[in-house]
């Protein structure tokens, strides 16, 4: 039986403009590794938990101490927990709280001759980590577009932008190279 592959869009809640990917994973991949990909396809750094919610259960890496309710993602496969048209959450860095809004766009028949995960499509740069959350990366963006005297001398722009560092372009995302770290490290 040929392998199934999911196409899901990838929406950063909260963002305006919108960043979002579009990217191919293997239906039987696990949690475990959906959350990989999203780091790595988002451009995350995997320095803070996680989460999934998918039909109002919550998934993720297990509890030591029990205190939280997380169903283990190592045990749950995309094809088990999901189909196409499922809409499901993941959520990154709970200080922050980035909420992804993911969609199962297709569902498809693996290529035999292409190599998955593949990230298709995207727009715009991930966020800095420790930025503050959606709010803090609207304060950011003002920052960087406002080049007017009294911009430029605003001391929390200034601490906006050197957060960001001087490379940041919030406008730049580059598929190939989403799909270079999806293989690496997927």
């Amino acid at each position: 039986m040929p392998r199934q592959i999911f196409q899901l869009k990838m929406s950063l809640a909260g963002t305006r403009p919108q960043v979002w990917r579009r990217v191919l994973v293997p239906a039987g991949y696990t949690l475990d590794r959906l959350h990989r990909v999203a780091q790595h396809a988002m451009g995350w750094r995997d320095c803070h938990l996680h989460s999934f919610e998918i039909d109002a259960v919550q998934y993720g890496e297990p509890d030591p101490d029990g205190e939280l309710a997380l169903h283990d993602e190592l045990d749950a496969r995309l094809d088990a927990v999901l189909g196409k048209g499922s809409r499901f959450s993941y959520t990154y860095d709970f200080g922050d709280w980035w909420e992804h809004e993911l969609v199962v766009e297709d569902a498809l028949t693996a290529d035999p001759d292409e190599r998955y995960p593949v990230c298709l499509a995207g727009e715009r740069a991930c966020p800095p980590e420790g930025i503050g959350g959606p709010v803090g990366y609207q304060a950011l963006l003002e920052a960087l577009a406002d080049q007017t005297a009294a911009g430029l001398g605003n001391p929390r722009h200034a601490m906006l932008r050197d957060w960001a560092g001087p490379t940041f372009d919030p406008s730049g995302f580059d598929p190939h190279r989403a799909t270079t770290l999806l293989r690496r490290f997927c």
